[in-house]
């Protein structure tokens, strides 16, 4: 079944997110580099592939329902954060941004009674409050460190661990 207007102009709206999303991780990561903190580089550099995967995810449900995903412009991101802790606060606030236009998308598939996208949704809605605890977490941690460099060094090595797993495909299904 062809994907509804409405929703498939509320997903397309949520893949550009998704995208810049990953800008703004790929800014905050290379900025955590300069600053010679490459645990939470990675850390950042993971979640901007998480974030590019929540696109590809978004995608492919689009054209899987015979829609049309559109790509415009993806707005740029400041790289020029003055420490860990303004970046993830930012994160953690941007984090917030993005529940609230997944929850939008849902309030509409449910409006519509478009019950195949309010189940592809669900998976959202509940990475969604991974993602604002993971990055509440971190923000929480930074702001018990106050000034503490050996702490903060502690916490970057922590954060270094951090890998990479695309969860948001079945086992066994490939990629397009």
């Amino acid at each position: 079944m062809k994907i509804n207007k409405k929703i498939e102009d509320a997903i397309n709206k949520q893949i550009n997110a998704e995208l810049y999303s990953a800008y703004l991780y790929l800014g905050m990561s290379s900025r955590c580099t300069e600053m010679n903190l490459k645990g939470m580089a990675n850390w950042l550099y993971v979640q901007a592939q998480e974030e590019m995967t929540h696109a590809m995810k978004f995608y492919r449900f689009v054209l899987d329902r015979a829609g049309h995903p559109v790509m415009p412009a993806i707005d740029g991101v400041s790289t020029d954060w003055k420490a860990p802790l303004e970046m993830f606060a930012a994160a953690y606030e941007h984090e917030k941004k993005v529940t609230g236009m997944i929850n939008n998308i849902v309030d509409i598939a449910l409006a519509e009674r478009d019950h195949a996208t309010a189940s592809m949704l669900n998976w959202f809605v509940d990475e969604q409050v991974e993602e604002e605890n993971n990055t509440s977490e971190v923000t929480e941690k930074l702001k018990l460190l106050g000034e503490s460099k050996d702490g903060l060094l502690m916490l970057d090595k922590e954060l270094s661990t951090r890998v990479f797993v695309d969860n948001t495909q079945p086992a066994g299904k490939p990629q397009p």
